[in-house]
């Protein structure tokens, strides 16, 4: 129970500022009436999450001084916890509108030190428990990450609504405090596999250990797998908020309802997938969940063309999380069951790059492609078109899942 306590705290922290960077800021710079195209751009702040695995090494080489008593993952999880605080605070006093640059290397340098608590955090996971008990952890650390969102995003839209965007910030670094308890009340495991990396091997040794386990055409094929499953989520996601503003929702609208159900609905979704790992295991469950999400993300199409609706809205977002926690659970599962012990973090924090990049990379351009498509077809239809333009981003992993299924691969 401590672990799963300490777990749930963890995905918090890790949850919140990332969120707050890669969403919620996003409805930030709508709200004051950025472009578009500007919004989209921010989604590049957030590949430090996808580049995490360049200074994954000092992670499995270096711990924090003073903070290091505590264990190696636990010194990096707190220093950059502080690190997060500062910074949301640092940045609830700029204004974007005249400040713009500094604005964006502050919200990076949230972006950095959230990957690097994620790259922390992971190892420590992984090390916590074998890997029979990964998915129970992965559930806990997801319940917490979703509990972030609905503070990061649904709380924030109905504060900044009354209080102000500055405001928000500074609540929400307070809130860090969450992941600190979690850091602090469970002992760290000491991973007695784990093998010191020099700078220059780190990156070399752990692919060449993936490909030599699992063979140089099964090791690419599973990369293909990895880094076509998050596609439509991840190029999605940028737009999403200032959508239901173009829409006419108004800021307490998505966060009373859109968020709200969101959150709930994905909260199901990780205890859901969870339950189809462990009766149908992870590939059937990743299919599954590929599903979900292809038909989910077409939905936001009859949103688009629709009258205002919060009903219908509501229904077809509490889907898609349902769809999205479910490919969560399934994917964190997945994810850990190829990482060697012997390279941790690093492993671990390469195969989440595999996953983020090429998203992250196309989720820059969704501002410019959703402007290109309102300016062809108008607001209503461009964004019908942009979300099955999405919803297609998913065709690639169902072929490779459903080749994946139906052969008898196996992997440790």
């Amino acid at each position: 129970m401590l672990k799963n306590i300490t777990m749930g705290s963890l995905g918090f922290s890790s949850g919140l500022p990332y969120i707050l960077i890669f969403s919620t800021l996003g409805v930030w710079l709508a709200d004051i009436g950025l472009d578009l195209s500007l919004v989209g751009f921010f989604a590049w702040i957030v590949l430090t999450y996808s580049l995490k695995f360049l200074w994954a090494p000092l992670i499995d080489n270096f711990s924090i001084p003073f903070l290091n008593k505590l264990g190696l993952r636990k010194s990096w999880i707190l220093f950059s916890q502080l690190l997060i605080s500062l910074c949301l605070i640092l940045l609830s006093l700029i204004d974007p509108l005249n400040s713009l640059y500094i604005f964006a290397f502050v919200a990076f340098l949230i972006a950095f030190s959230g990957s690097i608590q994620d790259i922390a955090i992971d190892a420590f996971r992984i090390e916590l428990v074998d890997m029979k008990q990964q998915g129970n952890l992965a559930a806990s650390y997801q319940f917490g990450y979703r509990l972030a969102i609905l503070v990061s995003s649904s709380f924030a839209l109905i504060f900044a609504s009354n209080y102000g965007w500055s405001q928000t910030y500074q609540l929400m670094a307070f809130f860090m405090i969450i992941g600190v308890f979690g850091a602090l009340v469970c002992p760290e495991s000491t991973n007695t596999n784990l093998r010191k990396l020099n700078l220059q091997n780190s990156i070399v040794e752990p692919l060449k250990d993936f490909f030599s386990r699992f063979g140089p055409y099964f090791a690419s094929f599973l990369l293909l797998i990895i880094t076509t499953y998050r596609l439509t989520d991840i190029v999605m996601g940028p737009m999403a908020s200032p959508f239901y503003l173009e829409k006419g929702y108004s800021l307490k609208e998505i966060g009373y309802v859109v968020k709200v159900v969101a959150v709930a609905a994905s909260v199901l979704g990780f205890f859901l997938g969870g339950l189809l790992v462990k009766k149908l295991g992870v590939k059937l469950t990743l299919l599954i969940g590929a599903m979900l999400v292809l038909i989910t993300n077409l939905s936001f199409s009859l949103v688009a063309i629709f009258e205002k609706d919060l009903y219908l809205l509501g229904f077809i977002v509490g889907a898609d999380s349902l769809a999205a926690g479910v490919v969560g659970t399934a994917n964190i599962t997945f994810l850990t069951s190829l990482v060697s012990k012997k390279y941790t973090a690093v492993q671990y924090a390469l195969l989440t790059s595999f996953m983020m990049l090429p998203g992250k990379l196309f989720s820059g351009f969704s501002g410019v492609i959703a402007n290109f498509f309102k300016a062809e077809f108008g607001l209503a239809y461009g964004w019908m078109s942009f979300f099955l333009f999405t919803s297609l981003l998913t065709i690639p992993s169902l072929l490779l899942l459903l080749f994946y299924l139906n052969k008898d691969y196996q992997h440790d």
